[in-house]
């Protein structure tokens, strides 16, 4: 007998064309799939009061440095420029595994207390062996869907970031890949986390994305964003290596030429912006409507939590706030009324489907079909910063925060509950409080060193 669980009367906003919206229903759901969803299902199963709650797929996050998390808000003001030296060169070094670990978990644990179920773990932080072992058992235990990408040691800024020679190392890509994914059916994939071009030397970049292809991996990349890989024209550059594939994510974007946006949708490549972060230290525009422009799909993401908030809510609003502000300055300027701008509806697509199409995983996740994995977030509409609602989707986007995040499913397990996240919250703070510690330390002594 399968386990059952039947979420009832509440509104529905499935993601998926043919089933659209509906105001009061019910969904069906057995192990980890979506059996039924319809206004009324009668099933022996634990029923779970959905009334009052809109209930929708699972928020993708397409690009987080998770290592990141033991160092939330250590570059408040910082520009991309002040990024590399601050966080690449001065706490990447003195990482441990054990802080990637706690990291991994306490970051994985903020995303599902803000609704986000699928995570792309960008790891640019394999200084030894331990490290991605240790990445890869923080999200294993936190119960998230993630997508490793396994990327560079970052021990020194001049030698991984600086037209470097050094290449991610394909024997231990391997032994990660066989140790740990060896089905990919389970809530961990992988992919190859690349620095690309002008970052590398041609021959590792060559080296990097042959790799990847040759392991069956998924490659995700930074490119055309702020003063420097703006001005490097690196799809034209992947082009000449004929490298550009469907296999691979492009982040950020927001220097592109015509020819370089014409370049990735012809390829089939795929796109992940992080809006907050790119306005906020200063990768250029987001470029959400420029990439739809050319029928790509945009996806979002967060980026670093260094910085900018860590929650989708966030990117939701600041792409959609930069992009309209962009689109009324030329109206203005034309003295035209406007016209098709971004709608609330399209913001919520890129944060579920769109994200589950860049991850790989629109046949499993990304709208409430039945058939897929049960990926699901409750959303809470009692609350006074939420009710009432005229509009489910503009309560989503646009007035609901991570404190309306009520409970969260991962392929039918509850991960977080009644407000509460089901998991040791108490134990993930205190090892990152206390990676933090020893990365404060561990700094002091580097720079009194040198």
């Amino acid at each position: 007998m399968p386990d059952r669980i039947l979420l009832r009367g509440g509104h529905i906003l499935t993601m998926d064309p043919t089933l659209g919206e509906i105001p009061e229903g019910d969904i069906l759901i057995e192990d980890d799939r979506i059996a039924a969803v319809d206004r009324h299902i009668d099933a022996d199963a634990e029923v779970v009061d959905a009334s009052g709650r809109i209930v929708i797929p699972g928020f993708v996050d397409t690009h987080r440095h998770t290592w990141e998390a033991a160092i939330r808000g250590c570059a408040p003001n910082a520009t991309l420029d002040d990024y590399f030296v601050e966080v690449l060169d001065t706490f990447a070094p003195v990482y441990r595994p054990e802080d990637v670990y706690a990291s991994n978990l306490a970051g994985s644990l903020e995303c599902l207390n803000a609704g986000i179920t699928t995570l792309v773990d960008w790891s640019h932080i394999n200084n030894t062996p331990e490290h991605p072992d240790a990445a890869v058992r923080g999200l294993q235990e936190a119960g998230i869907r993630a997508q490793y990408a396994y990327g560079s040691a970052n021990l020194a800024l001049a030698d991984y970031w600086f037209e470097s020679k050094i290449v991610i190392p394909k024997d231990d890509v391997r032994r990660v890949r066989d140790t740990y994914f060896s089905s990919s059916d389970g809530l961990l994939t992988m992919a190859v986390a690349t620095r690309g071009p002008g970052f590398c030397v041609d021959d590792v970049v060559k080296a990097e994305w042959e790799m990847a292809r040759e392991l069956g991996l998924p490659i995700t990349v930074h490119v055309g964003m702020g003063r420097l890989a703006g001005r490097f024209g690196m799809i034209k550059m992947l082009d000449a290596m004929n490298m550009l594939g469907s296999d691979t994510t492009y982040i950020h974007c927001c220097y592109f030429s015509d020819e370089e946006w014409q370049l990735v949708a012809d390829s089939g490549g795929t796109i992940s912006i992080a809006p907050q972060v790119e306005v906020q230290m200063g990768h250029g525009w987001p470029p959400v409507v420029k990439s739809m422009e050319y029928g790509l799909r945009p996806s979002l993401s967060i980026d670093v939590v260094t910085t900018v908030p860590g929650d989708m809510f966030t990117q939701m609003r600041s792409a959609f706030g930069v992009e309209r502000v962009r689109a009324l300055a030329a109206f203005w300027e034309r003295n035209e009324p406007a016209e098709g701008l971004l709608t609330a509806a399209q913001m919520l697509e890129m944060a579920t489907l769109n994200g589950a199409h860049v991850v790989g995983l629109e046949d499993r996740i990304g709208s409430l079909t039945p058939g897929r994995q049960a990926d699901i977030v409750l959303i809470d509409t009692n609350a006074i910063n939420v009710t009432p609602v005229h509009d489910a989707v503009t309560a989503v986007t646009l007035c609901a925060d991570v404190s309306n995040v009520e409970s969260v499913l991962v392929a039918g397990k509850f991960r977080k509950r009644d407000g509460k996240l089901l998991a040791d919250v108490g134990r993930a703070r205190g090892l990152v409080e206390n990676s933090r510690d020893h990365l404060l330390s561990a700094v002091a002594a580097r720079k009194q060193a040198a």
